[in-house]
């Protein structure tokens, strides 16, 4: 899968790598993501987010527009993706479905999100899409989600 990571220090860069092992072909910005850096996503299918970078409607109508389809969040925290703009725009968000992980397990996490929508599967439990997909209403129905 084609990807993109903004805003990402040194050290979340060697984890990165380390985790991706050259599965995916991920291009590394230092920059945040903002409407005047939109332009360098052109041609990837996924963001990856570092560092809470706000990720708002006007940002993800870019992104949409740019053919990504998945965000890939680096964290447990995705309060700075607006997920109904996401939701309108068709775009899979992930999270890091643990608040305790050590940074390469993040990393680890992150690869193993893009892996399975690379392969057309359910990313489960980090999931954090607005859609009430089959896996979501089972869960809700078991008490899980």
């Amino acid at each position: 899968m084609k990807a993109i990571a903004y805003n990402i220090n040194p050290k979340e860069k060697e984890w990165l790598i380390l985790a991706n092992y050259k599965k995916h072909d991920i291009t590394i910005i230092a920059n945040s993501l903002t409407i005047d850096t939109l332009n360098f996503a052109a041609g990837k299918e996924a963001l990856i987010v570092f560092n809470e970078d706000p990720i708002n409607a006007t940002i993800i109508k870019g992104l949409e527009d740019l053919g990504i389809k998945y965000i890939a969040n680096s964290s447990f925290d995705y309060k700075h993706i607006d997920l109904a703009a996401a939701k309108v725009s068709g775009i899979k968000i992930a999270n890091i479905p643990f608040k305790d992980g050590g940074a390469l397990e993040n990393m680890q996490q992150v690869i193993t999100n893009l892996d399975n929508w690379a392969a057309g599967k359910c990313i489960g439990e980090a999931c954090c899409c607005q859609s009430n997909c089959a896996v979501k209403l089972v869960q809700k129905e078991n008490g899980q989600h």
